[in-house]
Protein backbone atom coordinates (compact mmCIF):
# COMPACT_ATOMS: atom_id res chain seq x y z
CA UNK A 1 0.00 0.00 0.00
CA UNK A 2 3.00 2.27 1.01
CA UNK A 3 4.10 1.96 -2.61
CA UNK A 4 0.91 2.72 -4.34
CA UNK A 5 0.29 6.39 -1.84
CA UNK A 6 3.89 7.49 -3.08
CA UNK A 7 2.25 6.94 -6.97
CA UNK A 8 -0.71 8.80 -5.98
CA UNK A 9 0.25 12.39 -8.52
CA UNK A 10 -3.67 13.30 -9.57
CA UNK A 11 -7.16 12.52 -9.69
CA UNK A 12 -9.49 11.96 -12.86
CA UNK A 13 -9.25 14.93 -15.02
CA UNK A 14 -10.92 17.86 -13.25
CA UNK A 15 -11.03 16.54 -9.97
CA UNK A 16 -9.60 18.33 -6.67
CA UNK A 17 -6.37 15.91 -6.31
CA UNK A 18 -5.25 17.08 -9.31
CA UNK A 19 -1.87 19.53 -8.97
CA UNK A 20 -1.93 22.11 -11.79
CA UNK A 21 1.79 23.06 -10.73
CA UNK A 22 3.04 19.41 -11.04
CA UNK A 23 4.93 18.40 -13.99
CA UNK A 24 3.44 16.18 -16.41
CA UNK A 25 4.26 12.09 -15.99
CA UNK A 26 4.89 9.58 -18.28
CA UNK A 27 2.47 6.99 -18.72
CA UNK A 28 -1.55 6.41 -18.31
CA UNK A 29 -3.02 7.22 -15.53
CA UNK A 30 -5.12 4.18 -14.02
CA UNK A 31 -6.86 3.70 -10.24
CA UNK A 32 -5.85 1.60 -8.08
CA UNK A 33 -8.42 -0.99 -6.55
CA UNK A 34 -9.10 -0.52 -2.61
CA UNK A 35 -7.47 -3.53 -0.54
CA UNK A 36 -9.47 -6.75 -1.23
CA UNK A 37 -10.62 -7.26 2.50
CA UNK A 38 -10.71 -3.38 3.11
CA UNK A 39 -14.34 -1.49 1.87
CA UNK A 40 -12.66 1.66 0.05
CA UNK A 41 -13.41 0.97 -3.45
CA UNK A 42 -10.50 2.70 -4.82
CA UNK A 43 -6.78 3.19 -3.25
CA UNK A 44 -5.81 6.64 -5.67
CA UNK A 45 -4.19 6.91 -8.71
CA UNK A 46 -0.81 5.86 -10.41
CA UNK A 47 1.07 6.54 -13.74
CA UNK A 48 1.60 3.06 -15.79
CA UNK A 49 2.90 2.53 -19.77
CA UNK A 50 0.69 2.28 -22.30
CA UNK A 51 1.83 -0.69 -23.43
CA UNK A 52 2.32 -2.62 -19.99
CA UNK A 53 5.05 -4.85 -20.23
CA UNK A 54 5.89 -4.09 -24.12
CA UNK A 55 5.92 -8.05 -24.45
CA UNK A 56 6.16 -9.25 -28.12
CA UNK A 57 2.20 -10.33 -29.69
CA UNK A 58 1.57 -13.96 -29.08
CA UNK A 59 2.26 -16.46 -32.22
CA UNK A 60 -0.76 -17.97 -32.88
CA UNK A 61 -1.62 -21.46 -34.98
CA UNK A 62 -3.97 -21.48 -37.68
CA UNK A 63 -6.14 -22.77 -36.21
CA UNK A 64 -5.87 -20.13 -32.77
CA UNK A 65 -5.87 -17.41 -35.93
CA UNK A 66 -9.29 -18.65 -37.55
CA UNK A 67 -10.76 -18.29 -33.85
CA UNK A 68 -9.19 -15.07 -32.93
CA UNK A 69 -11.17 -11.73 -33.17
CA UNK A 70 -14.39 -13.14 -33.52
CA UNK A 71 -16.92 -10.59 -32.70
CA UNK A 72 -20.41 -12.10 -31.46
CA UNK A 73 -23.09 -9.15 -30.30
CA UNK A 74 -24.22 -11.22 -26.77
CA UNK A 75 -26.98 -8.27 -25.76
CA UNK A 76 -28.52 -6.84 -28.83
CA UNK A 77 -30.99 -3.77 -28.06
CA UNK A 78 -31.01 -1.75 -31.09
CA UNK A 79 -28.82 -0.12 -33.34
CA UNK A 80 -25.69 0.83 -32.56
CA UNK A 81 -25.45 4.63 -33.57
CA UNK A 82 -28.81 4.65 -30.54
CA UNK A 83 -27.08 2.47 -28.13
CA UNK A 84 -24.47 2.47 -25.31
CA UNK A 85 -22.17 -0.48 -27.02
CA UNK A 86 -20.14 -2.31 -24.31
CA UNK A 87 -17.15 -4.04 -25.79
CA UNK A 88 -16.17 -6.95 -23.73
CA UNK A 89 -12.36 -8.65 -24.66
CA UNK A 90 -11.09 -11.43 -22.64
CA UNK A 91 -7.19 -12.13 -21.63
CA UNK A 92 -5.55 -15.70 -21.00
CA UNK A 93 -8.16 -17.40 -22.61
CA UNK A 94 -7.14 -20.38 -24.93
CA UNK A 95 -8.81 -21.20 -27.95
CA UNK A 96 -10.06 -23.90 -26.14
CA UNK A 97 -11.31 -21.72 -23.73
CA UNK A 98 -13.33 -19.19 -25.72
CA UNK A 99 -17.00 -20.58 -24.36
CA UNK A 100 -15.95 -20.05 -21.04
CA UNK A 101 -15.17 -16.46 -21.68
CA UNK A 102 -18.42 -15.91 -23.41
CA UNK A 103 -20.33 -17.14 -19.89
CA UNK A 104 -17.79 -14.90 -18.15
CA UNK A 105 -19.02 -11.78 -19.97
CA UNK A 106 -22.39 -12.73 -19.35
CA UNK A 107 -21.68 -12.97 -15.86
CA UNK A 108 -20.19 -9.64 -15.75
CA UNK A 109 -23.05 -8.04 -17.28
CA UNK A 110 -25.26 -9.69 -14.88
CA UNK A 111 -23.76 -7.84 -12.35
CA UNK A 112 -23.76 -4.66 -13.93
CA UNK A 113 -27.15 -4.72 -14.42
CA UNK A 114 -27.85 -5.87 -10.57
CA UNK A 115 -27.04 -2.30 -9.87
CA UNK A 116 -28.92 0.72 -10.30
CA UNK A 117 -29.37 2.54 -12.50
CA UNK A 118 -28.17 -0.11 -14.63
CA UNK A 119 -30.72 -2.13 -14.01
CA UNK A 120 -33.59 -0.06 -14.91
CA UNK A 121 -31.56 1.03 -17.96
CA UNK A 122 -30.28 -2.03 -19.51
CA UNK A 123 -32.00 -1.93 -22.67
CA UNK A 124 -29.91 0.70 -23.63
CA UNK A 125 -27.07 -0.87 -24.14
CA UNK A 126 -25.55 -3.38 -26.77
CA UNK A 127 -22.65 -5.70 -25.22
CA UNK A 128 -19.67 -7.30 -27.60
CA UNK A 129 -17.58 -9.85 -27.36
CA UNK A 130 -14.63 -10.36 -29.40
CA UNK A 131 -12.38 -13.16 -29.03
CA UNK A 132 -8.77 -12.82 -28.02
CA UNK A 133 -7.01 -16.05 -28.02
CA UNK A 134 -3.98 -16.37 -25.96
CA UNK A 135 -1.26 -19.03 -26.18
CA UNK A 136 -1.27 -19.73 -22.22
CA UNK A 137 -4.31 -19.76 -19.99
CA UNK A 138 -4.58 -17.17 -17.27
CA UNK A 139 -2.39 -13.89 -17.25
CA UNK A 140 0.83 -12.80 -15.67
CA UNK A 141 1.40 -12.01 -12.04
CA UNK A 142 -0.93 -15.36 -10.95
CA UNK A 143 -0.08 -16.79 -8.85
CA UNK A 144 2.81 -15.39 -8.09
CA UNK A 145 4.68 -11.61 -9.59
CA UNK A 146 7.27 -13.48 -11.12
CA UNK A 147 4.90 -15.92 -12.79
CA UNK A 148 4.81 -15.27 -16.70
CA UNK A 149 1.83 -16.04 -19.56
CA UNK A 150 1.77 -15.39 -23.10
CA UNK A 151 -1.71 -13.85 -23.75
CA UNK A 152 -3.29 -10.92 -26.76
CA UNK A 153 -3.51 -8.80 -24.39
CA UNK A 154 -0.48 -8.53 -22.20
CA UNK A 155 -2.63 -8.76 -18.74
CA UNK A 156 -0.81 -8.59 -15.26
CA UNK A 157 -1.16 -8.53 -11.49
CA UNK A 158 1.19 -6.67 -9.75
CA UNK A 159 1.40 -3.76 -11.71
CA UNK A 160 3.77 -0.68 -10.50
CA UNK A 161 4.45 -3.32 -7.86
CA UNK A 162 0.94 -3.08 -6.78
CA UNK A 163 -0.42 -6.62 -6.69
CA UNK A 164 -4.10 -6.06 -6.81
CA UNK A 165 -3.22 -3.49 -9.98
CA UNK A 166 -4.50 -5.45 -13.31
CA UNK A 167 -2.84 -3.42 -16.44
CA UNK A 168 -2.81 -4.30 -20.13
CA UNK A 169 -1.16 -3.16 -23.26
CA UNK A 170 -3.85 -0.37 -24.40
CA UNK A 171 -2.73 -1.05 -28.19
CA UNK A 172 -3.49 -4.34 -27.98
CA UNK A 173 -6.63 -3.86 -26.71
CA UNK A 174 -7.41 -0.84 -28.89
CA UNK A 175 -6.69 -3.92 -31.84
CA UNK A 176 -9.45 -6.26 -30.37
CA UNK A 177 -12.04 -3.54 -29.96
CA UNK A 178 -11.47 -1.52 -33.30
CA UNK A 179 -12.82 -4.93 -34.75
CA UNK A 180 -16.30 -4.26 -32.99
CA UNK A 181 -18.79 -2.27 -34.92
CA UNK A 182 -19.28 0.29 -31.93
CA UNK A 183 -17.14 1.53 -28.69
CA UNK A 184 -18.37 3.34 -25.98
CA UNK A 185 -16.85 1.92 -22.76
CA UNK A 186 -14.33 -1.29 -22.39
CA UNK A 187 -14.27 -4.07 -20.17
CA UNK A 188 -11.03 -6.50 -20.17
CA UNK A 189 -11.59 -9.90 -18.18
CA UNK A 190 -8.34 -11.47 -16.99
CA UNK A 191 -8.82 -15.25 -17.24
CA UNK A 192 -8.35 -15.49 -13.49
CA UNK A 193 -10.04 -15.79 -9.96
CA UNK A 194 -7.21 -13.32 -8.51
CA UNK A 195 -8.76 -9.77 -6.86
CA UNK A 196 -8.08 -6.76 -9.07
CA UNK A 197 -8.61 -4.27 -11.49
CA UNK A 198 -8.03 -0.94 -13.00
CA UNK A 199 -9.79 2.22 -14.20
CA UNK A 200 -8.21 3.44 -17.10
CA UNK A 201 -10.94 6.32 -17.68
CA UNK A 202 -9.41 9.09 -19.99
CA UNK A 203 -11.84 8.78 -23.30
CA UNK A 204 -9.48 7.00 -26.38
CA UNK A 205 -8.37 9.21 -28.68
CA UNK A 206 -8.45 7.01 -31.45
CA UNK A 207 -11.31 5.07 -30.83
CA UNK A 208 -13.57 7.12 -28.55
CA UNK A 209 -14.90 5.15 -26.11
CA UNK A 210 -15.23 6.54 -22.41
CA UNK A 211 -12.54 4.09 -21.01
CA UNK A 212 -10.93 0.37 -19.66
CA UNK A 213 -12.36 -0.97 -16.71
CA UNK A 214 -10.20 -4.58 -16.25
CA UNK A 215 -11.51 -7.67 -13.42
CA UNK A 216 -10.74 -10.84 -12.98
CA UNK A 217 -13.84 -13.15 -14.74
CA UNK A 218 -13.47 -15.35 -11.93
CA UNK A 219 -13.56 -12.80 -9.01
CA UNK A 220 -17.24 -11.39 -7.73
CA UNK A 221 -15.83 -7.88 -5.88
CA UNK A 222 -13.70 -7.39 -9.24
CA UNK A 223 -16.85 -6.70 -10.51
CA UNK A 224 -17.89 -4.13 -8.30
CA UNK A 225 -14.54 -2.65 -9.15
CA UNK A 226 -15.78 -2.11 -12.71
CA UNK A 227 -18.79 -1.19 -11.66
CA UNK A 228 -16.99 1.47 -10.19
CA UNK A 229 -14.92 2.17 -13.08
CA UNK A 230 -17.89 2.90 -14.85
CA UNK A 231 -18.76 6.19 -12.18
CA UNK A 232 -15.73 7.85 -13.66
CA UNK A 233 -16.11 7.02 -17.49
CA UNK A 234 -19.62 7.59 -18.24
CA UNK A 235 -20.85 9.27 -14.77
CA UNK A 236 -17.55 11.82 -14.84
CA UNK A 237 -17.85 11.26 -10.92
CA UNK A 238 -14.92 11.63 -8.84
CA UNK A 239 -14.04 9.16 -5.80
CA UNK A 240 -15.74 9.90 -2.63
CA UNK A 241 -12.82 8.42 -0.26
CA UNK A 242 -9.70 9.94 1.27
CA UNK A 243 -6.76 8.80 2.90
CA UNK A 244 -6.68 10.00 6.31
CA UNK A 245 -3.08 9.23 6.83
CA UNK A 246 -1.38 10.49 3.88
CA UNK A 247 0.79 13.58 4.03
CA UNK A 248 -0.74 16.53 2.29
CA UNK A 249 -4.41 15.01 2.18
CA UNK A 250 -5.30 16.18 5.41
CA UNK A 251 -7.21 19.25 3.99
CA UNK A 252 -7.98 20.90 0.64
CA UNK A 253 -7.78 24.57 0.23
CA UNK A 254 -8.21 25.01 -3.59
CA UNK A 255 -10.97 26.27 -5.80
CA UNK A 256 -13.97 24.57 -6.11
CA UNK A 257 -13.63 21.03 -8.33
CA UNK A 258 -15.60 20.88 -11.54
CA UNK A 259 -16.50 17.41 -10.38
CA UNK A 260 -20.27 17.15 -9.85
CA UNK A 261 -20.59 14.72 -6.72
CA UNK A 262 -17.40 16.65 -4.34
CA UNK A 263 -17.73 20.07 -3.43
CA UNK A 264 -15.57 22.74 -0.65
CA UNK A 265 -19.39 24.16 -0.19
CA UNK A 266 -21.27 23.28 3.00
CA UNK A 267 -24.57 21.72 2.49
CA UNK A 268 -26.26 25.45 3.41
CA UNK A 269 -23.77 27.08 1.00
CA UNK A 270 -24.82 24.56 -1.61
CA UNK A 271 -28.54 25.44 -0.72
CA UNK A 272 -28.09 29.61 -0.93
CA UNK A 273 -26.06 28.89 -4.14
CA UNK A 274 -28.17 26.21 -6.11
CA UNK A 275 -25.13 24.43 -6.63
CA UNK A 276 -24.06 21.11 -7.31
CA UNK A 277 -26.76 18.39 -5.61
CA UNK A 278 -28.73 21.02 -3.86
CA UNK A 279 -31.99 19.46 -5.30
CA UNK A 280 -30.90 16.20 -3.57
CA UNK A 281 -30.44 17.41 -0.37
CA UNK A 282 -32.77 16.19 2.87
CA UNK A 283 -33.56 13.51 0.27
CA UNK A 284 -33.14 9.59 1.33
CA UNK A 285 -30.28 8.05 -0.77
CA UNK A 286 -30.14 4.24 -1.64
CA UNK A 287 -26.85 3.92 -0.15
CA UNK A 288 -28.52 4.89 3.40
CA UNK A 289 -28.75 7.86 4.63
CA UNK A 290 -29.74 11.44 4.15
CA UNK A 291 -28.22 13.32 1.34
CA UNK A 292 -26.20 16.54 2.73
CA UNK A 293 -22.50 17.58 2.72
CA UNK A 294 -20.09 14.87 4.54
CA UNK A 295 -16.74 15.77 4.96
CA UNK A 296 -14.09 13.95 2.80
CA UNK A 297 -13.82 13.14 -0.66
CA UNK A 298 -11.72 13.71 -3.92
CA UNK A 299 -8.71 12.25 -1.71
CA UNK A 300 -9.21 14.91 0.83
CA UNK A 301 -10.19 14.15 4.80
CA UNK A 302 -11.21 17.35 5.19
CA UNK A 303 -11.65 20.16 2.77
CA UNK A 304 -14.06 18.32 0.33
CA UNK A 305 -17.55 17.09 0.84
CA UNK A 306 -19.78 14.32 -0.47
CA UNK A 307 -23.32 13.85 -0.71
CA UNK A 308 -23.37 10.78 1.78
CA UNK A 309 -21.49 9.02 3.96
CA UNK A 310 -21.15 5.87 1.82
CA UNK A 311 -21.41 5.16 -1.88
CA UNK A 312 -20.23 2.92 -4.89
CA UNK A 313 -18.05 5.85 -5.10
CA UNK A 314 -16.53 5.43 -1.96
CA UNK A 315 -17.10 1.80 -0.66
CA UNK A 316 -17.50 -1.78 -2.87
CA UNK A 317 -20.79 -3.00 -2.24
CA UNK A 318 -22.76 0.03 -1.87
CA UNK A 319 -25.18 1.30 -4.76
CA UNK A 320 -24.81 4.84 -6.40
CA UNK A 321 -26.10 7.66 -4.07
CA UNK A 322 -29.34 9.84 -5.65
CA UNK A 323 -26.77 12.53 -6.79
CA UNK A 324 -24.75 9.48 -8.69
CA UNK A 325 -27.57 8.21 -10.04
CA UNK A 326 -28.29 11.18 -11.66
CA UNK A 327 -25.09 11.20 -13.53
CA UNK A 328 -25.06 8.17 -14.23
CA UNK A 329 -28.21 8.70 -16.36
CA UNK A 330 -26.35 11.73 -17.80
CA UNK A 331 -24.09 9.70 -18.98
CA UNK A 332 -26.08 6.91 -21.25
CA UNK A 333 -27.76 9.58 -22.35
CA UNK A 334 -24.67 11.20 -23.77
CA UNK A 335 -24.37 7.74 -25.73
CA UNK A 336 -28.55 6.43 -26.21
CA UNK A 337 -30.94 7.59 -27.95
CA UNK A 338 -34.49 6.50 -26.99
CA UNK A 339 -36.61 6.54 -30.23
CA UNK A 340 -34.85 5.01 -33.24
CA UNK A 341 -36.36 4.55 -36.50
CA UNK A 342 -37.26 0.97 -37.91
CA UNK A 343 -39.12 2.16 -41.26
CA UNK A 344 -36.65 4.44 -43.22
CA UNK A 345 -36.90 8.27 -42.74
CA UNK A 346 -35.44 8.90 -46.23
CA UNK A 347 -38.31 8.44 -48.31
CA UNK A 348 -42.44 9.61 -48.10
CA UNK A 349 -44.83 7.26 -46.57
CA UNK A 350 -47.89 6.40 -48.80
CA UNK A 351 -51.31 4.60 -47.54
CA UNK A 352 -50.17 1.14 -47.76
CA UNK A 353 -47.38 2.44 -45.31
CA UNK A 354 -46.88 1.95 -41.63
CA UNK A 355 -44.44 4.53 -39.69
CA UNK A 356 -42.95 2.56 -36.87
CA UNK A 357 -39.80 3.56 -34.19
CA UNK A 358 -37.47 1.32 -31.47
CA UNK A 359 -38.33 2.64 -28.13
CA UNK A 360 -36.80 0.61 -25.84
CA UNK A 361 -38.75 -0.36 -22.61
CA UNK A 362 -37.29 0.50 -18.90
CA UNK A 363 -37.10 -2.13 -16.28
CA UNK A 364 -37.05 -0.83 -13.12
CA UNK A 365 -38.62 -2.02 -10.33
CA UNK A 366 -41.46 0.70 -10.35
CA UNK A 367 -42.97 -0.18 -13.19
CA UNK A 368 -42.42 3.49 -14.83
CA UNK A 369 -41.89 3.98 -19.03
CA UNK A 370 -40.85 6.00 -21.49
CA UNK A 371 -43.82 8.71 -22.46
CA UNK A 372 -44.52 8.18 -26.79
CA UNK A 373 -46.61 10.73 -28.04
CA UNK A 374 -47.31 11.55 -31.67
CA UNK A 375 -47.55 14.39 -33.80
CA UNK A 376 -48.73 15.53 -37.19
CA UNK A 377 -46.80 18.80 -38.35
CA UNK A 378 -46.67 19.66 -35.26
CA UNK A 379 -49.77 18.72 -33.43
CA UNK A 380 -50.22 16.06 -30.82
CA UNK A 381 -52.67 13.00 -31.62
CA UNK A 382 -53.21 12.12 -28.22
CA UNK A 383 -55.17 8.76 -28.83
CA UNK A 384 -51.83 7.60 -30.14
CA UNK A 385 -49.82 7.82 -27.04
CA UNK A 386 -47.95 5.05 -25.96
CA UNK A 387 -47.84 3.11 -29.99
CA UNK A 388 -44.77 2.81 -31.32
CA UNK A 389 -46.29 2.22 -35.25
CA UNK A 390 -48.85 4.15 -37.00
CA UNK A 391 -50.41 3.28 -40.32
CA UNK A 392 -50.46 6.19 -42.63
CA UNK A 393 -54.28 4.54 -43.64
CA UNK A 394 -55.17 5.63 -39.99
CA UNK A 395 -54.45 9.22 -40.49
CA UNK A 396 -56.45 9.01 -43.69
CA UNK A 397 -59.35 11.35 -43.10
CA UNK A 398 -56.35 14.36 -41.49
CA UNK A 399 -54.40 14.17 -44.74
CA UNK A 400 -57.63 14.68 -47.53
CA UNK A 401 -55.40 17.69 -49.06
CA UNK A 402 -53.20 15.28 -50.72
CA UNK A 403 -50.17 17.29 -49.19
CA UNK A 404 -47.04 16.62 -48.01
CA UNK A 405 -47.23 16.15 -43.87
CA UNK A 406 -44.82 15.37 -41.56
CA UNK A 407 -45.68 12.98 -38.87
CA UNK A 408 -43.26 12.05 -35.84
CA UNK A 409 -42.94 10.10 -32.87
CA UNK A 410 -41.21 11.61 -29.55
CA UNK A 411 -39.74 9.29 -26.82
CA UNK A 412 -39.30 11.30 -23.49
CA UNK A 413 -38.25 9.60 -20.07
CA UNK A 414 -39.76 11.93 -17.04
CA UNK A 415 -37.80 9.98 -14.48
CA UNK A 416 -37.71 11.48 -11.18
CA UNK A 417 -34.00 10.42 -10.85
CA UNK A 418 -33.05 13.28 -12.79
CA UNK A 419 -34.27 16.87 -11.28
CA UNK A 420 -31.57 19.06 -13.14
CA UNK A 421 -33.38 20.77 -16.07
CA UNK A 422 -30.24 20.17 -18.56
CA UNK A 423 -30.00 16.76 -17.96
CA UNK A 424 -33.59 16.11 -18.64
CA UNK A 425 -33.16 17.79 -22.03
CA UNK A 426 -30.97 15.39 -23.08
CA UNK A 427 -33.50 12.76 -22.78
CA UNK A 428 -36.06 12.97 -25.39
CA UNK A 429 -35.88 11.79 -28.76
CA UNK A 430 -37.52 12.13 -32.09
CA UNK A 431 -37.82 10.40 -35.41
CA UNK A 432 -39.94 12.36 -38.58
CA UNK A 433 -41.12 10.88 -41.45
CA UNK A 434 -42.73 12.84 -44.76
CA UNK A 435 -46.28 10.87 -45.71
CA UNK A 436 -48.36 12.11 -48.05
CA UNK A 437 -51.75 9.96 -49.45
Amino acid sequence: MAVALTTVLAATPGSAAADPTAPPTAGVEVEIPGPEHGTLAGAGHTHVPPEGRNRPASRLSATEAAADGEVTKLIDNGPTADRLDIVVVGDGYTAAELPRFRADAQQKWAELTAVEPYTTYRNLFNVWTVDAVSNESGVSGDPAPDTLRDTALGSYFWCDDIERLLCVDQGKVDGYVAKAPEADLVLVLANSTKYGGAGYNEPSKTLGYEGISTASAGNEKSGQVAIHETGHSLGKLADEYFYPNYPGYERYVGPEPADSNITSFTADDLADRGAKWHRWLGEQSPDGGTVGAYEGGGYYVTGLRRPTENSLMRSLGQPFNLPGVEAMIAGFYREARIASPVTATDRTLRMGDTAKALVPRLTGADGRQLRIRWYLDGREMTSLAGRTDVRVSDLALRLLDLRRHTLSITAEDRTPSVRDRAIARTMKSTVSWTVRL
